[in-house]
């Protein structure tokens, strides 16, 4: 019993710094709605390929575009308003035969206007901002899931697609604490073979379910394959 004892402390000293990773993209990303509508375009085609400036989702806008218009051509009268009675108030202000409170009147119409021109502006970037928030390009990701299909109606926080970077891969694996000081200065093989990898990050916060261990990260660039299961060992 202590020979097999001995044996299996041996064993696990010599495979100490081996581990086994999937080989993942980069980044991973969840893209969700961040308005509400009808989801007018989904490109089903594109999805398990690698999008090239590629539109993947288009949510209604067409409300929005009308009356982003309307807004403008209220902005223009407006401004045009806001000129006639500031002239108004400038020739108020050399009247000395007008009241103090005439011309408080006039000038409280030029600040209403300008108060109103800002409201306008704002409701303008707003439909801007939300007309190109419902139509989604990618320019060039993998799309890995389209989540939703035409004649959908999406609010916020709905998911519309998840991407993937592919330019670059990562291994995640976890080590003890105490054998974090030892792989630093350790070469790193991949299945076996040598490379001039670097670890790229170690979170130095135990991890929730490896309470004893800390995340290494190492990045791959170009990986022809993913989510292969990879040997990681410090020598």
């Amino acid at each position: 019993m202590k020979y097999l004892l001995v044996i299996l402390v041996m064993l696990g000293s010599a495979f100490a710094s081996e581990y086994y990773a999937k080989l993942e993209p980069i980044e991973s990303f969840e893209v969700k709605s961040s308005v509400s509508g009808k989801v007018i375009f989904s490109n089903s085609n594109i999805e398990g390929k690698k999008a090239k400036n590629t539109k993947v989702i288009e949510i209604d806008s067409y409300v929005d575009r009308i009356d982003l218009e309307q807004s403008k051509m209220k902005l223009k009268a407006i401004e045009e308003m806001m000129k006639v009675e500031e002239k108004n108030y400038n020739r108020l202000l050399k009247v000395t035969s007008k009241s103090g409170y005439e011309k408080d009147n006039q000038k409280i119409k030029v600040i209403n206007y300008q108060v109103t021109k800002a409201d306008i502006e704002i409701k303008i970037a707003n439909l801007k901002d939300s007309i190109k928030n419902k139509k989604l390009v990618e320019k060039n990701n993998y799309i890995y899931n389209i989540a939703v299909k035409e004649g959908t109606y999406v609010t916020p926080g709905t998911l519309l697609y998840e991407s993937k970077d592919l330019s670059k891969g990562k291994l995640e694996i976890f080590v003890p604490i105490d054998e974090i000081e030892k792989i630093q200065s350790k070469k790193i093989y991949l299945d076996g073979k040598e490379s001039s990898l670097k670890i790229n990050k170690i979170f130095k916060v135990a991890d929730e379910k490896h309470i004893s261990s800390y995340k290494v990260e190492i990045v791959i660039d170009n990986p022809k394959v993913f989510s292969r299961l990879v040997k990681v060992e410090f020598k």
